[in-house]
């Protein structure tokens, strides 16, 4: 049985913001931007590659309260909600042209203890972004 990953979510606070993150800066294309109201989701993914991420506005779903709704909202801002682990041939090129970007870096490019080389830095709305050297 083969099975992949196609979609992946993600919360935005910001449309156009989110853009800059995820087109701009990462490279990725833009291959859907759907709206409703006053809501978009956008699927990003990188050129030449099946796997997606949906970046979706946060608890919008029907039946959650408001109490909820803002608890979701504050776990988004807060950056404890969403998270996504990339990866990458030229990690400290990347991070060189995301930190020329403006980005917000949490971790610069490290050797981790289990035997990982990445760094890290949180998109527009808050969301952990983790990218990985491939071996």
């Amino acid at each position: 049985m083969d099975i992949s990953i196609h979609y992946a979510f993600l919360p935005h606070t910001d449309a156009e913001a989110a853009l800059g993150f995820y087109r701009d800066a990462l490279g990725f294309e833009v291959r859907q931007d759907v709206g409703y109201a006053d809501m978009r989701w956008i699927t990003v993914g990188p050129p030449g590659q099946p796997t997606s991420i949906v970046l979706h506005p946060p608890a919008v779903d029907p039946g959650i309260t408001e109490d909820e709704r803002r608890t979701i909202l504050d776990l988004v801002t807060k950056g404890a909600y969403g998270a996504i682990t990339l990866a990458t041939d030229d990690l400290d090129g990347l991070f060189e042209r995301l930190e020329a970007a403006g980005v917000d870096v949490i971790q610069e490019p490290m050797d981790q203890d289990y035997g990982v080389r990445d760094c890290a830095f949180r998109d527009p709305a808050g969301n952990l972004v983790r990218v990985n050297q491939r071996a």
